[in-house]
């Protein structure tokens, strides 16, 4: 099942994505087993589509592909290496990626995405994939000069609109092998497998949960392949992970 929420006159509400129409969506969005579809919202050229979730959490995994870590100089950790993004800085599908005049390398990081449906705490390995509603796309915006000033990653990857989220939640997905892709103006800068990551999803949901709950609607950004790079004003990036979809957005200049 795609599951997507979507904007009706001035209303947002969850959707059911089926032959590129949007159906409404009846009962629990964290239960799909018992949800139904409803009447036809229209097509996806005539619904705006919101975030797929407005994440209460958004828990991010740096350096979990080994030729990402590299190209930047870096050893692949002993264990998850985590950060956090603000909720605020989500954005829709086809919103716009500000950055800001005074901002200088500001890098585009195409990930896979996990979303939590069932809270959890000290779940085991085995049992984490019971813990997860289901996958979308998502965009780990970076300014790469304040993380290197900072010598920690909150502002570098915290702005207003540093998380594009979506399209839809794909409820059905196999996330051990799944390419993750970037576009850039159409030309593909990122492409590599989920098989590559050095912890995947289910001993990532194990990690943190020793950490902290997960509760239904947190996010796990589960990290980027090789192949970042800068984005400008002007700017259009395509994120896309197989059997979910594309989410794209452009990047304007923001005058604060």
């Amino acid at each position: 099942m795609l599951i997507a929420r979507y904007e009706s006159e001035q209303e947002a509400g969850y959707g059911i994505v089926t032959d590129e129409k949007v159906f409404e969506y009846i009962g629990d969005p964290f239960d799909p087993q018992s949800a139904r579809q409803g009447e036809l919202i229209g097509t996806l050229d005539e619904v705006r589509l919101l975030a797929p979730v407005m994440p209460g959490k958004i828990l991010a995994i740096g350096k979990n592909y080994a030729a990402h870590a590299a190209e930047f100089g870096g050893d692949v950790p002993a264990e998850p290496l985590v950060f956090m993004k603000p909720p605020s800085a989500v954005i829709n599908p086809g919103d716009e990626i500000e950055i800001l005049p005074e901002m200088g390398r500001v890098d585009y990081e195409a990930e896979l995405v996990v979303v939590i449906g069932r809270r959890g705490r000290f779940v085991k390995v085995e049992n984490a994939l019971d813990h997860v509603l289901g996958y979308t796309c998502a965009n780990d915006v970076t300014e790469r000069d304040y993380q290197k000033a900072d010598g920690q990653w909150t502002r570098a990857k915290g702005f207003d609109t540093f998380c594009p989220l979506g399209p839809w939640i794909n409820t059905d997905l196999d996330p051990f092998d799944v390419v993750v892709s970037l576009r850039l103006n159409g030309e593909v800068k990122q492409s590599a497998s989920t098989a590559n990551m050095v912890f995947d999803v289910p001993h990532l949901i194990a990690h943190l949960s020793r950490v902290m709950t997960l509760e239904p609607g947190d996010i796990i950004m589960t990290g980027t392949p090789e192949g970042v790079g800068r984005i400008t004003p002007g700017d259009e990036v395509e994120v896309e992970v197989e059997g979910i979809g594309v989410l794209k957005n452009h990047v304007v200049l923001r005058q604060a």
